[in-house]
């Protein structure tokens, strides 16, 4: 009975804490409970949630990305110029925008696996190269009053919820079925378990490296959307940053940095817990800074955290067959 106990509160820790937080802030303030504020911090994050979701399958595979931020940026600025500038159809700037997120993350996943340099470097690389192509295309301008259309993505509703909230709803269920009811949704587990393991299996790791990382683009495309939709305007210093919040939120919400677990309920508390944080301090009257520091704390806790974890299983592991060798011997 304890071990299922034990189980369920490791499962549901990241709900707790979010909760835990809510009544904290609830008690600071008077405005952090309302209903405006609730929905101002659910709209406010859609896309935050859509990103994390497509860091996930690079995470939960044993991979790392920190160029998404720079992702969004290019995405971002071309998109934009795309409907104001070259006037494009909306339809037809927000295709090639989700293709551009897509071959961006096609690269990054080539040379992962090509070149074999490792995910944080490469990624590293990669989102210089990116933001410096953003400069460089959108020449630092701001563009912004984009049509109705785009717009609609975020200030849309159906059936009185918003679009976004709606969108990230539905991306959220889609990833958890691919994850727990699908065959590809194993193998990415799998991966992120042991890597040499899954090749031994029969399993196409190289070409399961560049799938996750071509999720990852599109989906961080379709975050992209969201964002310069909601707030209709955008230049390339938009999207970095981005990065940093969604692994975090990712580590909070139990994807382990090394991979093999990890669910999306749980990366959405996660989310949510950043969001919460930042919210709440700034109700309380914290600085900008000082959630700054406190996010960074959250990233080392949890990082520490999930090594604890990584280490303790590991010891277990080697104990069962010493153990099992002493009774033979017996």
């Amino acid at each position: 009975m304890s071990r299922i106990n034990l189980g369920v509160l490791k499962k549901y820790t990241v709900m707790f804490v979010l909760l835990g937080l809510m009544i904290l802030f609830s008690s600071t303030s008077p405005y952090f409970l309302t209903i405006r504020n609730l929905t101002n911090i659910i709209t406010q994050n859609t896309y935050f949630i859509i990103v994390a979701i497509g860091l996930s399958f690079v995470m939960i595979s044993g991979g790392i990305d920190l160029s998404v931020g720079y992702q969004m940026s290019l995405v971002g600025v071309l998109t934009a110029m795309m409907m104001k500038v070259w006037n494009f159809p909306v339809w037809m700037a927000v295709l090639l925008g989700l293709l551009l997120g897509t071959f961006l993350g096609l690269l990054n996943g080539l040379i992962v696996t090509s070149i074999k340099v490792f995910p944080l470097i490469a990624t590293l690389a990669t989102s210089i190269v990116f933001q410096g192509v953003s400069y460089l295309i959108s020449k630092a301008n701001t563009f912004r009053d984009y049509p109705p259309a785009f717009q609609f993505i975020s200030k849309g509703n159906v059936l009185g919820i918003p679009f976004d909230v709606l969108l990230a709803i539905f991306i959220a269920i889609l990833v958890s079925v691919v994850y727990y009811e699908t065959v590809f949704g194993f193998r990415i587990i799998a991966l992120g378990g042991n890597e040499e393991a899954s090749r031994l299996a029969g399993i196409n790791t190289r070409r399961m490296k560049v799938m996750v990382y071509v999720l990852c683009g599109f989906f961080t495309g379709i975050g992209t959307m969201v964002m310069i939709s909601k707030a209709n305007t955008t230049n390339s210093s938009f999207g970095p940053g981005t990065e940093f919040i969604c692994l975090t939120a990712a580590i909070v919400g139990g994807i382990s940095f090394m991979g093999g677990e990890g669910n999306i309920p749980a990366l959405i508390a996660g989310v949510f817990i950043l969001a919460v944080l930042g919210n709440g301090m700034q109700l309380a009257g914290w600085g900008t800074y000082a959630q700054f520091i406190v996010r960074g704390i959250i990233l080392l806790g949890a990082v520490t955290f999930d090594e604890y974890q990584k280490t303790a299983r590991r010891t277990k592991r080697k104990a069962v067959p010493d153990q099992s060798l002493a009774t033979r011997n017996q």
